[in-house]
């Protein structure tokens, strides 16, 4: 039996809705150490009937495929999750906060406590957990890292891009010295076009001054 072109569109769907069910907010109190690593078994498991439908064309081709799919995104979660624990444990600053999407880890630093203003020199009390993020990545070296920079809306949009460059830039410089390989790294400047709350008020604005260290699982 063929799976349909709309049936796959719903397989996909479901994963990519599945997948967006984690409420970050939430993260770091969790209850279930594993959630992480069963959302990516579910999720590979969706993602790997529609590829195996693809490939085969039959209902056991889907059925290896969500096998092998429930394998792999269980791996990759599980290895998320033994790496947000110990991170967790090792950062003595409160004011970071790691979030797990059950395929990639953020860690955001909020910039008012990282950098003056304007400046984007790292600040030196945040330069010892800014080292302990970088022997964690090298404790589970499976992952490229993304460093990315955001700003407020205060200011001009030119100047807050080039701000958002050089924060990325200088985290990325404490992480590499830490001796995480460079071809691990990239550095972005969003600037402040990707804002996670009201740039209206104080506290919104603080919020989305922010660094973020996106880690992503290449192999597991």
């Amino acid at each position: 039996m063929s799976i349909s072109k709309t049936s796959l569109a719903v397989l996909l769907g479901a994963a990519v809705t599945l997948s967006a069910c984690t409420d970050p907010a939430q993260l770091g109190t969790q209850t279930d150490p594993k959630q992480n690593t069963k959302q990516g078994a579910i999720v590979g498991g969706i993602l790997g009937a529609g590829i195996g439908a693809i490939t085969g064309s039959s209902a056991k081709s889907a059925v290896f495929g969500a096998a092998a799919g429930a394998f792999a995104g269980g791996a990759v979660g599980a290895y998320l999750d033994k790496q947000a624990a110990d991170l967790r444990q090792e950062l003595s600053n409160d004011g970071i906060t790691i979030t797990n999407t059950g395929d990639r880890l953020i860690v955001s630093v909020p910039n008012d406590i990282t950098f003056d203003t304007d400046s984007y020199s790292v600040r030196p009390a945040l330069q010892s957990d800014l080292d302990k993020v970088a022997q964690n990545l090298l404790k589970y070296p499976e992952s490229s890292v993304q460093i990315i920079g955001h700003t407020d809306s205060d200011g001009a949009a030119e100047y807050n891009q080039g701000l958002s460059e050089r924060r990325a830039n200088a985290v990325a410089d404490v992480v590499q010295a830490g001796g995480v390989p460079y071809n691990r790294i990239s550095t972005i400047g969003r600037g402040e076009d990707d804002p996670i709350a009201s740039n209206l008020n104080d506290a919104g604005k603080a919020q989305n001054r922010r660094v973020e260290i996106v880690v992503i699982p290449t192999n597991t």
